[in-house]
């Protein structure tokens, strides 16, 4: 039947109908949504919320320091994320040129005792091709080069025969030359730091850096860096991301990890004396957990300068002798107990002390305020966790007696078997159930030592990129540990960054 051949009175029934439905439900809704809110703000009532309740957790993880807050564009710029053998893999370099006119190998001949590999060029072509061959760094996903600021590059090459070399900003298929300078290298058997600034004269987003010449002959690189010259305070952050953590107004920060402490074998575990001193020095590692190589330049003197940057106190965790797959017996973890102490001087050692001389040839004379440490990362589960927190706890103790110490296991149910003045608690689930949450810590007993909410999140495919639903579940959840915050000190969402183009694991400490 078509539309003209609907009767008058049956669009007058339909009318009524539809009108008479519309009161029935204005009046189901008015009943509905009539409701009394009682609120008790009577003092007695109340609960000081700590001034440490809400900071941050930073774990590398993501590419969220090697190539996101910290500022280094150039990635695997020693050479050395294949290992210490030779040859190794160099990725992301690639040469310019083919194999006929250009040869690249790694070999053991850095000047650098801790990190001794270094990339040899061989140009075979007596006449190269037009701009030359060389070799060229990608960065991290591409370089985000700005029209007008200024970069700093710092090499160390070497040559038998004078050479020049020519380094440039380009466009990733090096068609646009953003920025380029010519560095002659004196033919000599020692290597040469070389410092030059470039100031970029165009915009591009996924640029790369490039080293090439036309010269046959030999050439040595190794430690090839490029840093913004505008970092945070100077301090190698990218000031963009660090304004952002400003504005959250942390009270404390929570590093380097999570996962990236334990790895999953201790042989590629975060190592705080591998991180420290002149970053061309440092040798890095492989972070076995999350799968790519950091080379340390974000590391244990830099969280601690973060920290003081942001205004917040730092919470250093450390490894207790556990990974993911191995484990230190409690027979022999003193050495991991010495390390680990060694790590607090150079913290708050006197700049006249053994590592607190090291921490004030860095720049930074005057202690780091270290009050809080984290001894291991939810490693409550294994055999021998009890036994090494013991033998930190009390070697800490006696050193520090002001250092808050927290503990992997959860007492929010049940009381723990052993000493701690906070207890890590992380939870990761779905957003029904975080918002069940929201009562946890409400029957916690109020005599033990205070909770330390350091990892939440709504997560997986629950979260996806961000929902609202997840929001209203964490605020909830929230809710809970303002409601309770007479026993639960501090709070951390996690993670705090993540790459886009790193999204390996996302919302799991």
């Amino acid at each position: 039947m078509g539309f003209k051949e609907v009767s008058s009175a049956t669009i007058f029934c339909l009318l009524l109908l539809f009108c008479l439905g519309c009161r029935c439900l204005a009046s189901e809704l008015v009943t509905s949504q009539a409701a009394t809110l009682n609120v008790d703000a009577s003092p007695q009532s109340a609960r000081k919320i700590p001034e440490t309740l809400f900071g941050i957790f930073f774990e590398e993880i993501n590419h969220a320091g090697a190539g996101g807050i910290w500022a280094e564009l150039v990635s695997n710029r020693g050479f050395e994320a294949g290992g210490p053998h030779t040859p190794s893999n160099i990725d992301p370099w690639s040469i310019i040129g083919d194999d006929s006119s250009v040869f690249v190998a790694t070999d053991r001949t850095s000047c650098f005792s801790r990190n001794i590999v270094a990339l040899r060029m061989e140009v075979l072509c007596d006449d190269c091709p037009t701009g030359g061959v060389g070799i060229y760094n990608p960065g991290f996903w591409g370089m985000n080069i700005e029209d007008g600021k200024a970069y700093n590059l710092v090499m160390y090459v070497k040559s038998p025969e004078t050479t020049d070399l020519t380094v440039s900003l380009t466009s990733s298929d090096g068609l646009q030359n953003l920025a380029s300078t010519t560095i002659t290298v004196s033919g000599t058997s020692n290597w040469t730091k070389v410092e030059q600034k470039l100031v970029a004269n165009g915009t591009n987003r996924t640029s790369r850096l490039q080293i090439t010449t036309n010269k046959k002959g030999v050439v040595w690189f190794d430690q090839v860096s490029l840093m913004p010259e505008d970092t945070y305070k100077g301090h190698g952050f990218r000031t963009e991301l660090i304004s952002m953590l400003l504005d959250l107004k942390p009270r404390f920060l929570r590093f380097p990890g999570g996962c990236f402490v334990e790895g999953d074998w201790l042989r590629n575990a975060f190592r705080w004396r591998e991180s420290i001193g002149p970053w061309e020095e440092r040798p890095g590692h492989f972070g076995d957990v999350w799968h790519y190589w950091t080379d340390d330049g974000l590391g244990y003197y830099e969280f601690l300068q973060l920290a003081e940057d942001l205004g917040a106190a730092p919470i250093w965790v450390f490894n207790n002798g556990v990974s993911h797959n191995d484990e230190v017996d409690t027979a022999a973890i003193a050495p991991f107990v010495k390390d680990v102490l060694d790590s607090l001087e150079f913290a708050r050692g006197s700049a006249d002390s053994t590592w607190g001389s090291v921490r004030a040839a860095m720049g930074h004379p005057e202690p780091f305020p270290v009050k809080y440490v984290a001894i291991g990362n939810e490693d409550c589960g294994k055999k021998i966790y009890r036994g090494n927190y013991l033998k930190f706890y009390n070697a800490i103790r006696q050193a520090y007696p002001d250092i808050q110490m927290i503990s992997n296991c959860d007492g929010s149910s049940r009381p723990l078997d052993h000493p701690a003045d906070l207890y890590d608690f992380h939870v990761y689930t779905d957003s029904k159930t975080l918002f069940n949450m929201r009562s946890t810590f409400d029957s916690t007993s109020r005599s033990g030592p205070k909770a330390f909410v350091s990892e939440y999140a709504v997560w997986r495919s629950d979260a996806g990129r961000g929902s609202l639903l997840a929001s209203l579940a964490e605020a909830a959840f929230l809710t809970g540990l303002e409601k309770n915050s007479d026993i639960v000190q501090m709070a951390s969402y996690a993670p705090l960054f993540v790459n886009d183009n790193d999204r390996t694991l996302v919302f799991m400490g």
